[in-house]
């Protein structure tokens, strides 16, 4: 399985995905779900991926070899950040029309989602969740982020406290203790936690990390986050029902 969160701020995008696959309980391997399509001063745009590892990887490699070559429309020369989304629903769309009928066969479903964010010059940045279809949606200033993959345990915290305003540094933490409740509820969700902070208008992605179970801050915020529930659930009045 997978969790990817990804928040579009006043200030960036805050984007992290984990970096755990399994197909069963002993065959478990790390692969990068996050990939990063610069050209320094001008573009930032990040991927990450959730589903069938063989089809989010050949659409990876499908845009990656448009780059190689050198010719159409690719990603370092869309003029904007939804010719970006489109071009990678395309790509979902050729995968599917190359390997469905194959996947049917073994009774495998075509499963695939994948974030889009990034900054192009000339306008904001921007944040898309494109489907298996090859569809997609745009973020919302009510609705500043997407989830893909195991959403559902790092979702209440996000949803208290972050805002389009938020600070990013405090989005940041807030992504951490996300991964922190998913990754404690669900065994196929594991760091390394890979995570980009991009802010608005640097047309770089210098801030990136990768955060190991040992990371000091990471490890600062997963305790300070379990000492705080255990005091503020402790300092609750018991019900006076019985």
């Amino acid at each position: 399985m997978t969790y990817c969160v990804a928040l579009l701020l006043d200030q960036g995008l805050v984007l992290a995905s984990d970096t755990r696959t399994n197909a069963g309980v002993d065959q478990v391997a790390i692969f990068p779900k996050m990939n990063v399509f610069e050209v320094p001063g001008e573009r930032v745009i990040t991927l990450m991926t959730a589903g069938n590892l063989a089809i989010t990887q050949a659409v990876i490699n499908r845009l990656r070899e448009a780059l190689k070559l050198s010719e159409g429309i690719n990603l370092h020369n869309v003029t904007n950040m939804f010719d970006a989304a489109q071009l990678v629903g395309d790509q979902l769309r050729a995968v599917y029309e190359q390997d469905n009928e194959h996947l049917k066969n073994h009774n495998t479903e075509f499963s695939a989602s994948i974030l889009v964010g990034g900054q192009i010059q000339g306008e904001q940045p921007r944040l898309f969740s494109v489907y298996a279809a090859g569809n997609f949606i745009e973020t919302s200033q009510e609705t500043p982020y997407f989830q893909i993959g195991e959403t559902k345990y790092g979702k209440p915290i996000i949803d208290r406290v972050v805002t389009h305003d938020s600070d990013i540094m405090e989005a940041v933490k807030c992504v951490l203790i996300s991964f922190d409740s998913t990754i404690r509820s669900n065994i196929s969700v594991a760091a390394p936690i890979d995570l980009l902070i991009y802010r608005t208008n640097s047309f770089n992605a210098d801030c990136k990390q990768r955060l190991t179970e040992s990371d000091p801050y990471y490890t600062t915020v997963r305790q300070g986050w379990s000492d705080g529930l255990r005091q503020v659930f402790a300092g609750l009045p018991n019900p006076d029902w019985c």
